[in-house]
């Protein structure tokens, strides 16, 4: 979300709320980027708000890891990490992430606890509309989302497969890009009939 980083050598930050700080997931983040930054630092789920604040200083881009949505969600509220995160949001900081950390920026998001059926949960609103990952692979979020949309339990949504890739300015959607064959990124919306799916195809 927002404008990504013109710098040659962006400084990079990771958090790993959703999964607990995994150390595996840690090392793989530094792995991966380390052709992109040489400034790759890890914000541990300890940090106080103010340390956090502090911890995002001079940072470009903070890429939030998956895991357990709702729990990231309630964690960043306890501690106040949503208000840093947006602050940071509104100076410039480029928020990005994956499963988890994609779509816990939105107004709302079809979570999947692994026990009983999909229910959405409200996100930290800085995008003002839904979101639903893995829509390509965990085909049983399609009724699921379709019915939460027509219900009004859930906003207009973006369904975003695994393997795609959206980005947004000023909470709007700006770029689409996929890593994998045939990934998308789909809307769907409310409609007098019940929903609406559509494809959408950005610069």
């Amino acid at each position: 979300m927002g404008v990504l980083p013109n710098r040659s050598n962006p400084q990079i930050a990771y958090i790993g709320t959703a999964n607990h700080d995994d150390p595996a997931k840690i090392a793989r983040f530094k792995s991966r980027f380390a052709t992109t930054s040489s400034a790759r630092i890890h914000l541990p789920m300890s940090l106080s708000a103010a340390e956090l604040a502090r911890g995002l200083d001079g940072v470009d881009l903070v890429y939030v890891g998956g895991g357990n949505t709702e729990e990231l969600v309630n964690t960043w509220r306890r501690n106040e990490w949503d208000r840093v995160l947006g602050d940071a949001a509104r100076s410039g900081v480029t928020l990005a992430g994956v499963s988890a950390g994609a779509v816990c920026w939105f107004d709302a998001f079809l979570f999947n606890s692994g026990q009983g059926p999909m229910r959405p949960l409200a996100g930290l609103g800085l995008i003002p509309m839904g979101a639903c990952p893995h829509y390509s692979t965990e085909t049983e979020r399609h009724a699921a989302l379709h019915k939460a949309v027509a219900d009004g339990a859930m906003p207009t949504t973006l369904a975003i497969d695994d393997g795609a890739a959206v980005s947004f300015e000023n909470g709007r959607p700006l770029a689409i890009c996929s890593a994998a064959p045939g990934a998308g990124v789909h809307r769907v919306k409310r409609t007098y009939k019940g929903t609406e799916e559509l494809t959408l195809s950005l610069g």
